[in-house]
């Protein structure tokens, strides 16, 4: 069996469809974030597919952004509060919330990054890549 890069185009909105959006290309496989920004962001860890950049939106101006680190945002609704994306200010490349999409295609839940900061309060039964905190650091934290 031999790898390729499944995507399909998206359409999604927050809860109250002030903020929607398409992605062109929308991968089947997603990931899980478990650090303690998105844990307290999310209520939860947050369940996220790479879009890279090609994402539109519309109802931009209902879009609240707030700066979380010194490489990344996080994008809201200021009306609903629907997390909507963690975006790299480097290159603009969104990490789209998985449930903001309307329709479900079949995503694989393949990676989780933070492993090392997942509390012992859950644990995911599927087989998936992990990524700790420095290994996450060392691919995106910007050089000194």
């Amino acid at each position: 069996m031999h790898e390729h890069r499944q995507t399909k185009t998206n359409q999604g909105s927050c809860l109250c469809k002030k903020v929607k959006a398409t992605a062109t290309h929308v991968p089947h496989k997603i990931g899980v974030c478990h650090c303690g920004m998105c844990r307290k962001w999310a209520g939860g860890p947050f369940f996220c597919v790479n879009v890279g950049t090609d994402v539109v939106f519309k109802g931009t101006e209902n879009i609240a952004l707030y700066d979380s680190s010194e490489w990344a945002e996080r994008g809201f609704c200021k009306s609903c509060g629907t997390h909507i994306f963690y975006r790299l200010k480097s290159n603009q490349h969104h990490f789209m919330a998985v449930g903001f999409f309307d329709s479900e295609q079949p995503f694989q839940f393949d990676h989780q990054i933070f492993i090392d900061k997942k509390p012992s309060y859950y644990e995911f039964l599927n087989q998936t890549s992990t990524m700790t905190e420095e290994e996450v650091f060392a691919m995106f934290a910007p050089s000194s």
